[in-house]
């Protein structure tokens, strides 16, 4: 739902702004159960709608592209919308203010009609719901807006909103409601602590690393940022990709942020060629915040990827392997084949006899013929008894 606030430098200005600015049409959406925007009094002939919006005075436009308000909580202002009938034929308009929200795209945006507003939006009042304007004039319709008592400091930012609804038929012939709507932008900051806040909340690095060691790639880094603070933030953000010891192999020309406003997010993808295969790859996001006031400091945050040159890791990995093979080869003991020669009989020894537990002899060599008696049927020392009929020598 494209949103469009014309200029007002010129008459031919304003009207080919707002020639430009017909909206396609779209579906209602299902009806809300809290209070939606007022629904438009259906029109005839939907081509021929064409109308401007624009801020304005009691006389007419005041030249100012958006309505830019700084107040403080519980104060009232009273101003005008102009809505330019440029068709020829009547138009009843539905006049209301809506809040604004940033897309996941980053684009400006308001409510649809099926949502009640609940920010500044609400805080807007028309004196009357619908408004019919002639052709080629134009109303400069009054509005009020009261900020709460409790509003919280920073800003809010919104529309205020001419819509017509028209009933059409599809192609297939079924019978629709169509709301084309047009608006002017809103941006209130309320008084008290101004607090900007950039967060960079994550960062994924991908990195598909040839084969080819000399070989190059593309890195691409997705991140996301938030702002965290109440002011609305714009920017620029870069992407620098390092190496091992902070060697610097690439870096990305800056980009323009979208204008985020408080509490939104916004998801960058940067895609950064030409990047080799060393090892570690580092990833640093660098983001330059500004707001509509001054600039912020810079935010910064890094993710890695791991890019190891595979062949040049795969090459001395694959000699030492085979180099560890061959020294086991050499190691290894070579078994002795069976010999089938017959060699000389084993000798056989006979068993040690143990000699049964008793009084210890000596033994001696057998004499000879004729001579002393065999010393082995002597008695043995200290065992010989006397001869019969005597007495043993030394004896008394």
């Amino acid at each position: 739902m494209p949103l469009l606030t014309p200029s007002t430098r010129t008459p031919a200005a304003r009207i080919g702004a707002a020639l430009a600015a017909v909206l396609l049409a779209v579906l209602l959406g299902p009806p809300s159960r809290g209070e939606a925007a007022p629904r438009p009094a259906p029109s005839a002939d939907p081509g021929a709608a064409r109308w401007a919006v624009q801020p304005s005075g009691p006389a007419g436009p005041t030249g100012r592209n958006y309505f830019t308000y700084d107040l403080a909580p519980g104060a009232t202002i009273t101003d005008h919308v102009g809505v330019t009938n440029l068709g020829d034929r009547p138009l009843t308009f539905a006049v209301y203010g809506t809040d604004a929200y940033t897309t996941t795209d980053g684009a400006f945006a308001l409510l649809p009609s099926d949502r009640a507003a609940t920010d500044v939006g609400a805080w807007i009042g028309v004196e009357r719901r619908n408004w019919t304007v002639q052709p080629g004039r134009r109303a400069d319709i009054p509005f009020r807006l009261t900020v709460p008592r409790d509003a919280t400091p920073g800003d809010h930012t919104g529309g205020v909103i001419a819509a017509v609804a028209q009933d059409g038929v599809t192609a297939d012939g079924q019978r629709v409601r169509l709301d084309q709507r047009i608006a002017a932008r809103v941006y209130l900051r309320v008084a008290g602590e101004v607090r900007p806040a950039v967060t960079v909340e994550t960062v994924r690095v991908d990195y598909d690393t040839p084969l080819n060691p000399i070989g190059r790639a593309d890195l691409t880094v997705t991140y996301r940022i938030r702002n965290s603070g109440n002011v609305r933030v714009g920017g620029t953000g870069a992407v620098v990709v390092d190496g091992p010891g902070g060697w610097t192999l690439s870096r990305t020309s800056p980009v323009d942020l979208p204008e985020l406003l408080p509490g939104a997010e916004f998801t960058v993808t940067e895609r950064v060629t030409g990047v080799p295969p060393a090892l570690r790859l580092t990833a640093t996001v660098d983001l330059a915040p500004t707001t509509v006031d001054t600039a912020l400091p810079p935010v910064r945050r890094t993710a890695s990827v791991w890019a190891p040159p595979w062949l040049l890791i795969a090459a001395p990995a694959a000699a030492g392997a085979w180099l560890l093979h061959l020294r086991r080869r050499r190691r290894r003991p070579t078994s002795a084949a069976p010999s089938t020669t017959p060699g000389p009989a084993p000798v056989s020894e006979p068993p040690a006899t143990v000699a049964p537990a008793g009084p210890a002899s000596v033994s001696e060599p057998s004499a000879a013929p004729g001579g002393p008696a065999d010393a082995s049927r002597a008695p043995v020392a200290g065992t010989a008894e006397p001869p019969a009929g005597g007495t043993a020598a030394g004896a008394r």
